[in-house]
């Protein structure tokens, strides 16, 4: 679409998505700030829509002829974004990630499901030479040398609709788990979200533990989780009760034959507090012949979702993997780290999923207007990117 520009970008940000607020005043920490915090911001989301993650590139784009057509006032350095970035307080953006959540889910953008689930996944990014901050978790090789160092985080998604939205991130650091940070990213979350923003919550084998089911379900949440090889008792129990058995359903899901095992009696272990637990396993038949097993466990009734809708919840878990971190690594240099300081690393994390949110509202709700079809990810970088060197109409007056 030609009408794509980044001015036009900002006015949908700005405008339609409301968030004119927060690009004024998103927790400036600076004492005597020389450049506006809506300048910087903007820049550093403006860019990385247009995949330039690091902050030399963002430089490089405010010093050349494209900045006005960027929207952005005025030229600065990689220094001033590394700054900004240490002192810019985390709180507003998480905020405005949710309110764009929100304001989505009231414009209809998952009303193609009935259920909207909410996906939690661990990574590791940022690799570096040694250890240098308060998040990074030491490398060390088969003698226990320290060989580099490396940053996690978990990542909570909007998942299970047309339009996977990411929507805050939680870091760890050593003699911190997965699992705890996921706690604290869901309980922040659905503060932000409201109690009836989402249904479920669904995460892989290591998000299968007592304390975050619990916070799960006190949170108003039910649950789908990978069940593995560390619930031994259960996993045993649950493929003694599956194993050469015929399946009690048979689908089809886009070419795919899938059958399913699903009891909702199985015994919770000793610190789980649930009354029972219901496990389902499916073997995903691939037209190419290849076979998906899994199993899964959940305290979502039989009576209120069928084999297929879990199924369809416990699939989706792989949007968090596959449109959330591939594309933010791949695309975004959510791998980069532009500077090593803790908050500045957050911000910078932070502001890449706000920059997915956007892009993906942006070129798949707000452009899909019409009868065209909606733009690609990378048609849509194409075009601003070419927009940034369209020429200006001379001045004749």
């Amino acid at each position: 679409m030609s009408g794509a520009t980044p001015r036009r970008l900002w006015a949908y940000v700005s405008r339609r998505l409301r968030l004119g607020g927060y690009l004024r005043r998103p927790g400036d920490g600076r004492r005597w700030p020389q450049i506006p915090a809506s300048v910087l911001l903007w820049a550093l989301l403006v860019g990385h829509v247009l995949r330039e993650g690091s902050f030399h590139g963002v430089e490089a784009l405010v010093r050349s002829p494209a900045r006005r057509a960027l929207g952005v006032g005025r030229g600065f350095g990689d220094d001033a974004l590394a700054y900004f970035t240490e002192r810019l307080a985390p709180g507003p953006t998480r905020q405005a990630l949710a309110a764009t959540a929100r304001r989505a889910k009231r414009n209809k953008a998952f009303d193609d499901r009935r259920w909207i689930g909410l996906g939690v996944d661990g990574t590791g990014v940022g690799h570096g030479q040694a250890p240098r901050c308060g998040l990074c978790h030491p490398l060390r090789d088969a003698q226990g040398q320290v060989i580099g160092a490396l940053h996690r985080l978990c990542l909570l998604s909007v998942v299970g609709t047309a339009v996977m939205l990411p929507v805050d991130v939680e870091p760890w650091g050593p003699g911190d788990s997965e699992y705890a940070a996921g706690q604290r990213l869901l309980k922040r979350a659905i503060a932000a979200l409201g109690p009836r923003f989402a249904d479920y919550v669904v995460g892989d084998g290591e998000f299968a533990t007592a304390p975050f089911l619990h916070t799960a379900g006190d949170v108003g949440l039910r649950v789908v989780a990978r069940l593995k090889g560390n619930l031994p008792e259960l996993y045993a129990a649950a493929q003694a009760r599956f194993t050469g058995r015929p399946p009690t359903g048979t689908f089809e899901i886009a070419g795919d034959r899938v059958e399913v095992w699903d009891a909702e009696d199985f015994d919770p272990w000793e610190t789980l507090r649930w009354p029972t637990v219901r496990v389902l396993r499916y073997r995903q038949h691939k037209p190419d012949g290849r076979v998906v097993e899994a199993y899964w466990l959940t305290d979502w009734p039989t009576h209120l979702v069928g084999s297929r809708a879990l199924y369809l919840m416990a699939k989706s878990r792989w949007e968090v993997e596959n449109q959330g971190f591939n594309v933010a690594k791949t695309w975004h240099d959510l791998e980069h780290l532009p500077h090593h300081h803790a908050n500045s690393m957050l911000v910078s994390w932070l502001l890449v999923i706000f920059a997915l949110t956007i892009e993906r509202l942006y070129r798949l709700r707000y452009l899909r207007r019409g009868s065209h079809p909606p733009l690609t990810a990378i048609e849509l970088v194409r075009c601003l990117r070419l927009s940034l060197g369209a020429p200006r109409a001379l001045d004749t007056s």
